[in-house]
């Protein structure tokens, strides 16, 4: 409990959550700003349009033009996604 005298914060790189800073969690996280910014640059995307990129595979390192479309942010967060395929 963050209020009891003995609490001791972990900021371990392992782990799952918010702050996870995994390896693999950071590449994704790389890949999935990669992503936004190339539709930025090729004039699909711009900053504060208030969309999210939308990876239709699933795997957000597959930064492929086909691959790529920009959708709303409830309508993407609302995808259905599994462990094996990414989206069901």
């Amino acid at each position: 409990m963050p209020s009891s005298k003995n609490y001791i914060r972990d900021y371990s790189s392992k782990g799952e959550g918010k702050y996870d800073k995994s390896p693999k969690r950071m590449k994704d996280n790389r890949a999935r700003k990669k992503a936004r910014y190339l539709l930025e640059k090729s004039g699909k995307a711009s900053r504060g349009d208030g969309k999210d990129v939308d990876h239709k595979n699933g795997n957000p390192r597959d930064n492929s033009k086909n691959n790529l479309r920009l959708i709303g942010r409830a309508r993407n967060r609302s995808i259905k996604r599994n462990k094996q395929a990414g989206k069901a």
